[in-house]
């Protein structure tokens, strides 16, 4: 897949997903297999820029190419300005969240609030296109909701306004992450423009991946939630495509190996205090799958140090691959 100046490949992207999808984790899933891989939103309030949590989102120092940062907000203008800044910044592609279905964006009228009003669509994608000479892409739902789908306009919007490529998420901002994501839709995109599109949406495992790239003929793959606590979902994916055949799952070894240089990353990246509470979410997600987890999150939850926290990761790995030894 093709955007702008950059080739993707493979073509599986990791979602920008706020809170999650920060500079370590961004690193370790393009390591791991991800063709590119799109940072948590960023605002486009100028006034909030030089927050510390602005500064992390915005620090690309080192990252591969292509590095793609999302903005949010309302404003046209300000959205534009927020676009030069973050080029000037690294960003190589930007990327406009009309998305995220969370309330407190919404109700600021950002994210997937403005598939509502399709002339200020317009206008945003128009601003923020002509305001940088970098790839601009879109990322959408389908609609409000089930009686509001206007995905294919949107589409048309963004390809008559020079957007470089356009992500749909196969809901509506009303059906959140709830039922099944509808591929038809996505489809219906696909066909309708010339742009690249990337289908989002229930993709967890490599044959969901195929399924959903043969429903939709997107030219990518989109996985957000699929890659909390399975970053390596990306490399299973992308050599399943390549040759129809899958990779094993990785020995609790591994993911000890994967997941402890994912905590060193947090600690060294957000320092000790905030690395370690950043650290439980993923923790969480890792374990979630696996046995007797309630009882290491409980523990781990506790622990308030780096130290700690490391030391009883590596325990709990290691005697999961004591058992899977025994086992094979």
């Amino acid at each position: 897949m093709q955007i702008g100046p950059y080739r993707i490949d493979p073509p599986v992207v990791l979602a920008p997903m706020a809170g999650v999808t920060d500079k370590p984790f961004r690193l370790l899933c393009k390591r791991l297999g991800a063709g590119l891989a799109v940072s948590e939103m960023t605002t486009a309030d100028p006034r909030l820029w030089q927050t510390r949590k602005s500064l992390k989102r915005m620090d690309h120092e080192g990252e591969p190419e292509p590095v793609s940062v999302q903005i949010a907000g309302y404003d046209p203008g300000m959205l534009a300005e927020a676009a030069r800044f973050n080029v000037a910044n690294g960003a190589q592609i930007i990327d406009i969240n009309m998305g995220c279905p969370a309330k407190k964006v919404c109700n600021v009228w950002s994210g997937s609030a403005l598939l509502q009003d399709e002339p200020l669509v317009a206008r945003i994608v128009k601003a923020v296109v002509d305001a940088v000479e970098v790839p601009v892409s879109l990322k959408i739902r389908t609609g409000w909701d089930r009686q509001h789908k206007n995905a294919l306009n949107i589409a048309h919007i963004a390809q008559d306004n020079g957007i470089a490529a356009l992500s749909v998420h196969g809901r509506t901002r009303a059906d959140k992450y709830e039922g099944e994501a509808e591929y038809d839709t996505i489809a219906a995109v696909k066909a309708a423009v010339r742009i690249p599109v990337l289908a989002n949406g229930d993709i967890t495992t490599p044959l969901q991946a195929r399924h959903v790239l043969d429903a939709t003929r997107a030219d990518a793959v989109m996985i957000g939630r699929g890659a909390q606590g399975r970053p390596w979902v990306f490399r299973e994916i992308a050599h399943y495509l390549a040759t129809g055949q899958r990779l094993p799952e990785p020995s609790p070894a591994e993911v000890s190996a994967i997941l402890l240089g994912h905590l060193e990353h947090l600690y060294a990246f957000y320092g000790e205090h905030a690395g370690v509470r950043i650290a439980r979410k993923h923790l969480g997600w890792y374990a979630k799958d696996r046995p007797e987890n309630q009882a290491f999150r409980d523990i781990v939850n506790r622990a308030e140090n780096a130290r700690d926290q490391w030391q009883l990761t590596c325990e709990y790995f290691q005697a999961l691959q004591d058992n899977w030894r025994i086992a094979a």
